[in-house]
């Protein structure tokens, strides 16, 4: 798909690690100038993306991102929302605060709907655009164990994301959402030492404990890669029939009938 993407303007958000990275340099390999987002600077000195240092749980950091982009590029073409964390403690209801709460849907959901919002006029004006909202296949499949409070923001997302795809199609724009299952990621193998050390047991343990959990047919995790392939088709113009639709990158976790 090499160069199928010149000339476009993308963001990820999230985009200097993991998944987002990995989307990141799928985007700008397909020719888009890439914008990414996230806390702190990536750790790798490369100047192939434009950076914006924002913490998304601060509405008025959105509004930096947005600033940014019009300034610089005037434009923006596709968004992929892929920041976003299990952060909050397992244990299930009587672990977590209503901060755990809180904070979980401020970074899974509503910092989504403040870039869209945000960004979205920018779409409407070209009528054309694309947009990927990054969820889990824990918004069906919740463990209550582990991810209460993170898969029902992401539920949200996924409402908000058909509602938002019905809404925007007849102005030109895609709507689509990605729901990985277990990815590895650094961050999954801190949530992992997490989980091993707040149960005394071994990380090596905690990772069959959750793998068993899981159960996923292809027997691993997917590669960060492996999710920003289809990101990467649904983004370009061969995928421009598709719009509304969730799409599960779980090795065939997910245990019922789409």
């Amino acid at each position: 798909m090499e160069g199928t993407l010149k000339g476009l303007v993308a963001l990820v958000t999230g985009g200097t690690k993991g998944i987002g990275k990995a989307v990141a340099d799928k985007l700008s390999s397909s020719g888009a100038q890439v914008v990414i987002t996230a806390r702190t600077a990536p750790e790798e000195n490369t100047n192939v993306h434009h950076f914006i240092a924002a913490d998304l749980t601060n509405p008025k950091d959105a509004e930096v991102i947005a600033r940014d982009i019009v300034e610089k590029y005037g434009r923006i073409d596709i968004i992929v929302n892929n920041a976003g964390a299990n952060l909050s403690p397992g244990g299930g209801f009587q672990a977590l605060s209503d901060e755990h709460w809180y904070s979980d849907w401020q970074l899974n959901f509503l910092s989504v709907v403040r870039i869209n919002k945000l960004l979205l006029p920018l779409m409407i004006e070209k009528a054309t655009g694309v947009i990927i909202n990054i969820s889990t296949n824990a918004a069906k499949e919740p463990i209550w164990e582990m991810t209460m409070s993170y898969s029902s923001a992401k539920a949200a997302l996924n409402a908000y994301s058909k509602a938002l795809a019905s809404e925007l199609g007849p102005k030109g724009i895609r709507v689509n959402v990605v729901s990985p299952g277990l990815v590895k990621t650094t961050l999954m193998m801190d949530f992992i030492e997490n989980i091993a050390k707040s149960s005394n047991i071994t990380a090596d343990d905690a990772y069959k404990a959750m793998m068993d959990k899981v159960g996923i047919p292809l027997g691993r995790m997917a590669e960060a890669e492996e999710v920003a392939n289809l990101v990467g088709f649904l983004v370009s113009s061969e995928a421009r029939y598709i719009t509304g639709t969730n799409y599960a990158v779980d090795g065939g976790a997910f245990s019922t009938v789409l």
